[in-house]
């Protein structure tokens, strides 16, 4: 591990290693380690990110009393435990088993509870399960550009009726069907070829990553997003081509035409090539399948039945949402976001779109992000006190 590029972190941020996490050799950023009694906040990132997505976050909370803990989850970066392989132990990476990550983390630190644990993209689900499941220990939660969908139902009624099977989604069918013919990025994802694909792009990681990361930022000025009206082929279609791909295009593929000019890389204030070569070493070391294998769980239904075990549970901690708003995430599943707020969530206390940020909202817009992240743990604060 001598051997690994330095970190671009600020002066406030240590890199460090935690032992024995759920089998993981956990690396972990950290921020207000200086004294003891603080509260505890976990901060979990998404794909195709690390912990250091966090660095512009972390120190403005750890200057507001709090411990913050960032790790590299369970498949990606400097943590290591896990299997890499396409073949390898899917289940590892299930939902429940990486709440269980989290919990195991913030344990090790020597806390019952946290204040609250922050997700961004991938990153939210996990946050709003470790919410759902634990609400003693995660005392609150906020949800960043990825709309948290209740747990999957139970068939309900169907004593005297047969349930009916689990239906396969005609939708792909139809995408791969339209004139232009497209698939959807997550069930690609979920393809055998895809780490392969992106782990050996024509353009090299990192390009493949600068282009991806400016085609789903505000960057990219046709990222102009609105709700969808159903789970279409024809409204899917309209999702720009990182989300439904064009069937015939990889992922690097897709993004290559988008690659942005050397002078707006040259501009670029909020991931300047000198961290982006951060990510760039760390997944053309690791590969992505990693991080692909979290797609794999979701898209193969295959977990859905331990799931089900909390049909009908909602989120009853202090919640909050916060994406760019000219992010796709939060529209990408129509409906998703109106079901966050309306019935996933029981005391959602803020639900924000940060103008001027896409998909990268804590990099792209971090003050903003900072101010209403701590407006929200006062607040939620506010509420666990009633």
């Amino acid at each position: 591990m001598t051997s690994l590029p330095d970190i671009p972190l600020p002066a406030s941020i240590r890199s460090r290693y935690v032992e024995n996490i759920n089998g993981l050799r956990m690396h972990v950023l950290e921020a207000g380690f200086e004294t003891k009694g603080r509260p505890c906040l976990l901060l979990l990132h998404g794909f195709p990110e690390l912990a250091v997505s966090w660095r512009k976050v972390m120190p403005a909370l750890a200057g507001a009393g709090y411990h913050v803990i960032a790790p590299d989850q369970r498949g990606y970066g400097r943590t290591t435990g896990w299997d890499a392989r396409y073949d390898g132990d899917l289940g590892s990476f299930r939902f429940l088993n990486i709440v269980r990550d989290a919990l195991g983390l913030v344990s090790a630190f020597g806390y019952r509870s946290v204040d609250a644990v922050i997700g961004h993209d991938f990153g939210s689900p996990i946050a709003g399960w470790c919410a759902l499941l634990r609400p003693d220990a995660f005392r609150s939660v906020v949800m960043m550009s990825a709309p948290f969908a209740p747990p999957p139902s139970l068939p309900f009624n169907t004593a005297n009726a047969l349930a009916k099977p689990r239906d396969q989604d005609a939708v792909h069918r139809e995408l791969a069907a339209l004139p232009r013919p497209r698939k959807h990025y997550q069930w690609y994802y979920s393809t055998r070829e895809a780490d392969p694909d992106m782990h050996r792009a024509p353009q090299g990681v990192h390009d493949f990553l600068r282009a991806y990361y400016h085609h789903k930022s505000a960057d990219w000025k046709a990222n102009k997003p609105y709700p969808l009206k159903a789970w279409s082929a024809e409204e899917l279609a309209k999702l720009p081509t990182y989300y439904v791909m064009d069937l015939a295009r990889t992922m690097p593929e897709t993004v290559a035409p988008e690659m942005p000019s050397a002078a707006e890389i040259a501009a670029n204030q909020w991931l300047p090539d000198s961290e982006l070569a951060y990510y760039a070493a760390e997944y053309q070391r690791t590969g992505f399948q990693g991080g692909l294998q979290w797609y794999r769980c979701g898209t193969s239904g295959a977990f859905d039945a331990e799931l089900q075990t909390w049909s009908g549970r909602t989120i009853d901690v202090p919640s909050c949402f916060i994406a760019g708003k000219q992010d796709w995430g939060p529209y990408q599943r129509p409906g998703a976001l109106e079901a966050m707020q309306k019935t996933a969530c029981t005391d959602m206390i803020g639900c924000h779109l940060v103008d001027g940020a896409g998909h990268w909202v804590q990099q792209e817009r971090p003050e903003e992000v900072n101010r209403l992240l701590l407006q929200f743990l006062k607040g939620a604060a506010g509420n666990r006190d009633r």
